[in-house]
């Protein structure tokens, strides 16, 4: 039987969990002795749209038997899938629902399907967080994925569904990266409506956004604003093992949810569907978790309330 080969294409090399995706996707092929190659767009959708027909239509080197791929824009690709399809390559999109797999997967005998979190419920999930900690009312301040991007509006979608009535949320655009989200905040902070916002949480769409918004907090000049700012809890979503879950236990995010990566699942499907001729399921779906417990986020919260009532 010969070795087979799957490219996997990743979003950026700059964030948590898309190098925990590279890290499972490496574990998998090691396991299943496949070859892997694993490309990064630089969150730019036309560099990994190029980048893929570039494997697909080249005549130099053999194609692989499988393309996993993370969308970077708003769409996944529906032209480049339609040409990998009719060059007989599987095609698997991660973290985004398609509605045109189904009429490749009619027309094309090649493993074709999605294997995503479900982020209406990763969403859900950010919002019971806000409703532990905000029983009653307040004002959360979201960092969201970009606009165009399903996953950030599917999150967003699902937290509504759960947080309280009373809780006010102001919204902000990122891209996902530390970086922007430092920039983005800052560029707030300037504002001199950000002092009288009366932030009470911090819910940004994943830990290294939360963690560039604490990078911007801690650049304040007064020692009272910036400790004011620190001292709001911050949430986050991925829950890499030592990101986001280590800056839980170091205190430095109040909670994450866990998002299982699921590269390593595409690549074991994939494999299984090219060796066996069984095509999975259309879609697949992972579940996510929150971290700490919702339960242990209230506790805390009743006695943060409780410490701030009693002066302490």
């Amino acid at each position: 039987m010969k070795k087979l080969k799957v490219v996997v294409s990743l979003t950026t090399r700059d964030n948590d969990y898309q190098a925990e995706q590279a890290a499972a996707a490496q574990e998998m092929a090691g396991r299943l002795n496949l070859d892997l190659e694993v490309l990064y767009a630089d969150n730019d959708a036309i560099l990994q749209s190029q980048q893929l027909l570039n494997i697909i239509q080249s005549n130099s080197v053999p194609h692989p038997d499988g393309i996993i791929f993370e969308p970077v824009g708003g769409t996944a690709m529906p032209q480049v899938g339609r040409a990998c399809a009719a060059a007989g390559i599987g095609w698997v999109v991660l973290n985004r629902e398609v509605d045109y797999l189904s009429d490749l997967r009619r027309n094309y005998k090649v493993p074709i399907f999605t294997v995503s979190s479900d982020h209406e419920e990763i969403g859900r999930i950010q919002g019971k967080q806000i409703a532990a900690m905000l029983p009653n009312a307040g004002s959360v301040l979201l960092i969201q994925g970009p606009a165009e991007n399903l996953a950030a509006k599917q999150r967003t979608t699902g937290m509504y569904e759960t947080k309280p009535v009373e809780v006010h949320v102001k919204v902000m655009k990122g891209n996902w990266t530390e970086a922007n989200a430092c920039k983005i905040v800052s560029s707030w902070l300037k504002l001199s409506t950000s002092q009288q916002s009366g932030i009470d949480i911090i819910a940004a769409q994943n830990d290294a956004m939360a963690m560039g918004a604490r990078k911007a907090f801690q650049e304040i000049a007064d020692t009272a604003q910036r400790e004011q700012w620190l001292a709001i809890p911050h949430l986050g979503i991925d829950g890499a093992t030592k990101t986001g879950q280590a800056w839980v236990q170091r205190g430095l995010i109040s909670a994450t949810i866990v998002v299982p990566t699921n590269s390593g699942i595409a690549i074991d499907m994939l494999a299984h569907a090219l060796q066996t001729g069984n095509l999975p399921p259309e879609k697949t779906l992972t579940s996510p978790r929150s971290y700490p417990a919702i339960e242990d986020l209230a506790k805390k919260a009743v006695r943060r309330n409780q410490a701030a009532s009693s002066g302490f």
